[in-house]
């Protein structure tokens, strides 16, 4: 496999624990400026608690994790996100449901010059202008999971990090959640998706990784993953 050309994201043997359990054992991941990447695997395997460390929310890690050729393998959590390096959606979306819509938007700080502005976050999500006077309590899932989404972009990260945006949501907003990452792609968005729904993941990104008991154990190029379907239903299979 040729490296992309320009790595944005770097991750070479990185090991994470969760107190004294070792749950990352080696993980090699690399991401060019402007892809999209899927971590893929059986639940348990350790593709959100990637996400997590790149984040530095687990215990303890080691290795390398380098930003743009900056290394944050020692830099805390704490440090990490004000940087607005990153953008994190994780699995439990954790909306503000005592804050309408349009208030938790308007909760991210705007970390660099890129964070979008409410009228391009509308653009891009008309359900959320619709729903925008509505608190989080009455949001259906779908429009919780835009919301999510949406309000890391507010803080202008430029590297995102998706873990099972389609979970439990209807084909419709599976739909919508298709044109909004094509649409951040073509806006130069960097994209690391954590995602069981192989079917949403497979036309959108540039490169899958297969994760197995804390380690990639195999790869595959978009153009290589018709050729080995059998190979990543073993994979996926439970």
């Amino acid at each position: 496999m040729n490296a992309p050309a320009e790595d944005y994201l770097r991750i070479s043997d990185l090991h994470a624990w969760y107190g004294e359990s070792h749950v990352l054992h080696g993980i090699d991941v690399t991401l060019g400026k402007g892809e999209i990447i899927t971590l893929l695997g059986r639940n348990g395997a350790g593709r959100t608690t990637t996400l997590r460390s790149i984040m530095g929310m687990v215990d303890r890690r080691s290795g390398s994790i380098q930003i743009d050729g900056e290394e944050m393998i020692n830099m805390p959590a704490h440090r990490i996100a004000p940087r607005g390096l990153i953008g994190y959606c994780p699995e439990e979306r954790g909306i503000f449901a005592t804050l309408n819509a349009e208030e938790n938007l308007l909760l991210p700080p705007a970390l660099s010059s890129g964070g979008m502005s409410l009228d391009e976050i509308y653009d891009m999500f008309p359900n959320l202008l619709e729903a925008r006077r509505r608190m989080g309590t009455s949001l259906s899932g779908g429009e919780q999971q835009m919301l999510a989404i949406a309000r890391i972009l507010r803080t202008g990260a430029r590297l995102l990090l998706l873990d099972e945006i389609t979970e439990g949501l209807a084909p419709v907003i599976v739909k919508t959640l298709d044109t909004v990452t094509r649409r951040l792609k073509e806006k130069g968005f960097t994209i690391v998706l954590v995602e069981q729904n192989f079917r949403f993941a497979a036309p959108l990104a540039d490169r899958h990784y297969v994760i197995e008991h804390g380690r990639v154990v195999d790869c595959f190029e978009a153009d290589q993953v018709e050729a080995n379907m059998d190979r990543l239903n073993h994979y996926l299979s439970v």
